[in-house]
């Protein structure tokens, strides 16, 4: 096996269990290596630290598979980890009764450029990292083993593959999909998933207990959801008894679909929904202008921080959102505010929120920390991990 020797220091990260090994901490890799072999690094005295996927391509240029100088990585390393990582979604309470599941979790679950996805017997894979590409036949023989499901269908089709010099791969892995778009019940509201042409691996599932919560907030009030997408977030005020929502997102085909979930959930008063389709920036302005207001916003945009150096940028993005919520909130409403970027951390989103709660005349206090559900654990050693963050903030 290659040695992936590290520079004098550079060590105390991996003595951390951080499972990244950047380039500027590598001094020399002694013998052969191709994308996605396995690596013992060792610090620069010989020390070892680990055994990790090679990367050449990448700024990542290891990510470790283990610290654990017995752990062999083979195939029953990767039908384990991936078992561990099944079961304990399967015995968390909260988990018990959804039917959208994240079963792996990347780094947080040990096993970094993976991600699972179950849409109930539908399992969607998303590998990233060579690491993950090298061994993609033993995690889709763990995923069958450890779910019994019917089909695997793959989503590595992330712009992030190609820093790790793959293109993309999509398509079933394993068994035939039942139909193209599945449905999963959320909180009690069924919701299509689109597993072959909708973001990520069809569904965000990061959001479910949010969601949940807008549901309980909801009750009695006008609801405003910007970014809807296929109406997560709509819906779930809906079933909270809201007065009325309006939905706003770009994307007309993420609004058809909003409007095919209200019509699979009969219970639902779709006369309360209104959907409209708009840049949403434009369209704060224009509900500013009109005079509107409401009782709940919610604010669920896209990444607009890739990385800390988009975080300048991002952040006047953040603060022209947030400073138009508060300005068409009614005294007393609440603002459910989300960031799912990895280059705004949670201390400096909290700042631009009170800066556009400032520049707005308005007082507002937390009510709640919003972050991903419980099946997207983060890893202590990984902070990283934590890109979901929102706040609920009430004004007046």
């Amino acid at each position: 096996m290659s040695k992936l020797v590290l520079n004098p220091g550079k060590e105390r990260s991996l003595l951390r269990r951080h499972p990244w090994v950047f380039a500027g901490s590598v001094a020399r890799l002694e013998g052969r290596a191709r994308p996605g072999d396995t690596v013992e690094v060792v610090a620069d005295d010989g020390r070892f630290l680990g055994r990790a996927a090679w990367s050449p391509e990448s700024q990542i240029r290891a990510r470790m598979w283990s610290f654990a100088a017995d752990i062999t990585i083979d195939h029953a390393f990767f039908k384990r980890r991936v078992a561990e990582s099944v079961a304990r979604r399967a015995t968390h309470p909260l988990l018990a009764d959804e039917s959208g599941v994240r079963l792996i979790h990347g780094e947080s679950d040990g096993l970094p450029g993976i991600i699972a996805d179950r849409f109930g017997d539908v399992v969607v894979m998303q590998l990233t990292s060579a690491g993950a590409e090298k061994w993609r036949e033993a995690i889709i023989a763990g995923l069958v083993q450890a779910t019994g499901c019917t089909a695997v269908y793959e989503r590595s089709d992330s712009e992030v593959r190609g820093l790790e010099g793959l293109g993309p791969k999509t398509g079933c892995v394993h068994g035939e999909l039942p139909e193209a778009v599945l449905t999963i019940v959320e909180n009690g509201v069924r919701m299509e998933v689109d597993v072959i042409s909708g973001h990520k691996t069809g569904f965000y599932l990061d959001q479910r207990d949010n969601r949940r919560l807008t549901g309980v907030l909801a009750a009695g009030r006008s609801v405003l959801n910007c970014f809807c997408y296929t109406g997560g977030f709509s819906l779930q005020a809906l079933a909270g008894d809201a007065t009325s929502v309006l939905s706003i997102d770009s994307s007309a085909p993420a609004l058809d679909a909003g409007r095919r979930n209200l019509a699979m959930n009969p219970q639902l008063d779709a006369g309360r929904a209104e959907w409209l389709q708009a840049d949403v920036f434009e369209a704060l302005r224009a509900l500013k202008s009109e005079g509107r207001r409401f009782d709940l916003i919610v604010l669920d945009p896209p990444k607009f921080a890739p990385s800390a150096a988009h975080a300048d940028r991002a952040s006047r993005a953040y603060k022209d959102i947030n400073l138009f919520g508060f300005r068409l909130l009614n005294p007393g409403g609440i603002l459910m505010t989300y960031s799912c970027s990895g280059g705004i951390g949670l201390e400096l989103f909290q700042k631009i929120l009170a800066g556009a709660a400032s520049d707005a005349g308005v007082d507002a206090r937390i009510l709640h920390r919003l972050a991903a559900a419980a099946d997207h654990p983060v890893g202590l050693a990984v902070p990283e991990g934590e890109y979901l963050k929102g706040l609920a903030l009430q004004v007046g």
